[in-house]
């Protein structure tokens, strides 16, 4: 006669793949809220994601996804932060300011990283499989050295000139 283990249950259940996406793409975004809000501009007239300027840097120089790579090109060292499957992410701090650079292995993985930060508002500087946050004066000059698009996120609720 054999013996049968019986069977174990647990009550720990390991998360599912899309609401570890949605809590690191929260925690992502809420690391990006003191720079949002610190950084935050006016409302100019134009919509919201709309891209400013053509993704073509002037140096013909596309930045890989990566937080380093993407910190020397920008002039400074990134201290890494964040280090998850779903994203890295690195602060920069420069003499004209600091920059939060975030970075994800797939690019679907930064559009839902962006539309959660859509709730927040801001200026980010957007590529292939990346995005830097900085001050909005200090982006195009990025732009120029990394290449990407830079978009503007409207927030949620009464924009900063409303009563």
């Amino acid at each position: 006669m054999s013996q049968q283990r019986p069977t174990v249950r647990t009550t720990h259940r390991t998360p599912s793949r899309p609401r570890r996406l949605r809590a690191v793409a929260a925690a992502g975004v809420l690391a990006v809220l003191p720079l949002a809000t610190a950084c935050g501009g006016g409302d100019d007239g134009r919509a919201a994601a709309e891209p400013s300027a053509s993704g073509a840097p002037a140096a013909g120089v596309v930045a890989p996804a990566k937080v380093e790579v993407i910190a020397g090109l920008a002039g400074c060292t990134a201290k890494i932060r964040t280090e998850a499957d779903e994203l890295r992410e690195g602060v920069c701090h420069t003499p004209k300011g600091d920059f939060l650079i975030t970075t994800f292995p797939e690019e679907r993985l930064k559009e839902t990283w962006l539309e959660s930060a859509r709730v927040y508002g801001g200026t980010y500087l957007v590529g292939m499989r990346w995005v830097v946050s900085a001050k909005p004066g200090m982006l195009e000059p990025l732009r120029a050295k990394l290449g990407g698009t830079i978009r503007e996120l409207s927030g949620i609720g009464p924009g900063p000139d409303s009563s």
